[in-house]
């Protein structure tokens, strides 16, 4: 393993800016690196339909192990603040320099595979066919996912590298989320004249909030509101007021019942101060399980274990891009890369879990089953 240069490889991509929706940089340097170890690259305009300046990136290289096509994917977008990120190494740790994120997530999945593939061409090794899928806009609500042409993908199986966790992590199930999107209609008035002629849609919203149930609503479900914003005079009773609320659930059932609740204390508010409310539900990704005795599941634990990884079969209540290949009928298991404090300024990664995650890509990409 050269641990070195794997090292090397992540601290230079942190420090390539690639917020949600400007991973055009970062996508452009991946794609050369990919066609320069002997990959058939290509990319889609994704980016075009979600506003983004950068694609998702398609990258397939034939096998000399007879067995079928691996697929390996990453998401290359970050969360804020992620803009002039200056890595630090301390005691075998990377952080952030602390006014940024790191950007682990994703770019330490992102480097372990690049690594891997680079000492698979350098020590010429037997491999199976990889496939390399980098997606845009994974932190925007999987939109990049959302947008990929699943006619030419060839793999019917993936590794997915987001999650938190040590590599013998494998997250098995999944929530699905829905979005909330509530905008209340007011009346407007003079505030210090006659306020009693005007309706407070920041009421209506303060009083919805507060009938709601929200952030751990059971063991499998929670609730969170995200935006409030009613921007008006404070001489003016304030007319327009808009909510963004999220619900979360590993069951449906749980989910549907989450969503109705927070859409009825929206709906009761504006019907109580005599305002109106618009609710646009939205469901982001649908949840999956993948069984226990999943030929997969087992192939991949058989072989992590082989490699003296300890396998943990993970519930999570994070959506990734695994939701979305699941239902697009590619069987994908999201392992853990070491990364902790995720879309924080505290996030880090030691370099033990970065190596383990590259030898752990290298071990899968060469195996014969």
């Amino acid at each position: 393993m050269n641990q070195e240069r794997l090292v090397k490889r992540f601290m230079d991509y942190v420090q390539i800016d690639s917020e949600t929706l400007n991973e055009g940089e970062f996508d452009d340097v991946l794609f050369k690196e990919l066609q320069a170890l002997g990959f058939e690259v290509s990319k889609d305009d994704a980016g075009a339909k979600i506003g983004s300046n950068g694609y998702n990136i398609y990258a397939y290289k034939k096998g000399t192990i007879d067995v079928e096509p691996i697929l390996f994917s990453c998401h290359t977008d970050t969360v804020k603040p992620g803009i002039g990120i200056k890595p630090i190494i301390d005691n075998g740790i990377i952080r952030s320099s602390g006014d940024t994120i790191l950007a682990s997530d994703d770019k330490a999945g992102i480097a372990a595979i690049m690594e891997a593939m680079e000492q698979i061409v350098e020590e010429n090794l037997e491999h199976r066919p990889i496939e390399v899928i980098f997606t845009i806009a994974e932190e925007g609500g999987l939109r990049g996912a959302k947008n990929l042409d699943y006619a030419r993908i060839r793999s019917k199986k993936a590794v997915i590298l987001d999650s938190s966790g040590t590599v013998g992590n494998i997250v098995v199930q999944a929530p699905a989320q829905n979005k909330m999107t509530a905008v209340f209609h007011g009346k407007p008035a003079h505030a210090g004249i006659e306020p009693e002629k005007g309706i407070s849609a920041i009421q209506m919203a303060a009083a919805a909030i507060t009938k709601m149930n929200l952030l751990r609503i059971d063991e499998e479900t929670t609730a969170n509101l995200g935006t409030l914003v009613a921007e008006s005079a404070t001489n003016i009773v304030c007319a327009s007021a808009k909510l963004i609320a999220e619900a979360r659930s590993l069951c449906n059932d749980k989910l549907k019942k989450q969503t109705d609740h927070m859409v009825s204390c929206m709906e009761e508010a504006a019907k109580m101060f005599g305002g109106t409310v618009e609710v646009q539900v939205e469901t982001m990704y649908s949840a999956f399980k993948i069984d226990e005795s999943d030929e997969f599941l087992l192939e991949l634990s058989a072989l992590l274990t082989e490699m003296g990884y300890k396998i943990a079969l993970v519930s999570t209540g994070g959506g990734s891009d695994g939701n979305i290949f699941n239902q697009s009928g590619i069987k994908a298991l999201n392992l853990g890369t070491g990364m902790t404090g995720a879309h924080t300024l505290e996030e880090n990664i030691s370099v033990k879990d970065l190596t383990d995650v590259c030898t752990a890509v290298k071990g899968i990409a060469t195996s014969g089953k």
